[in-house]
């Protein structure tokens, strides 16, 4: 499906505040309510709208601790890991990386206590290394083509 500059602004409307009406995304991009709505349902068949969703904030949830962990997994351990993340609660995003790490992860933790807990599972699987998130620089930013 082609993303023409209207099903941009439809995207970047969405992506700012999913809960808005197709009314006021109509006022927006400047076509009809039910052409609006056409269009999502098409971006949402396509897969280009793959799903809403509420950000939640880590540190107003209990989380005090945020991490993005690499991990260089050991010869033969990279598949186990990757069956394994998957059952971490702690893990936000994960992603397989090129370079000398095999993994980057983002982690939510309590405290350091926590980290160190979480560590000691991982080093099973591979080297790891880990950098304490101070803030974010850019938050959720959306993709756009406009």
């Amino acid at each position: 499906m082609k993303v023409d500059l209207i099903n941009w602004k439809i995207l970047d409307c969405l992506q700012k505040n999913a809960r808005q009406s197709n009314t006021e995304i109509s006022k927006k991009v400047g076509i009809s309510s039910p052409a609006v709505a056409e269009r999502i349902k098409k971006m949402e068949d396509a897969g280009i709208i793959k799903s809403y969703v509420a950000h939640v904030s880590p540190y107003a949830t209990g989380y005090q601790l945020r991490a993005l962990i690499t991990v260089r997994a050991f010869m033969g351990r990279l598949k186990p890991f990757l069956q394994k993340v998957k059952s971490f609660n702690e893990v936000v995003n994960c992603y397989r990386i090129t370079g000398n790490e095999n993994i980057v992860m983002e982690v939510v933790l309590d405290n350091q206590k926590h980290l160190e807990t979480f560590i000691d599972q991982l080093i099973t699987y591979g080297e790891t290394k880990t950098q304490i998130i101070l803030s974010n620089v850019i938050e959720n930013n959306p993709i756009s083509r406009l």
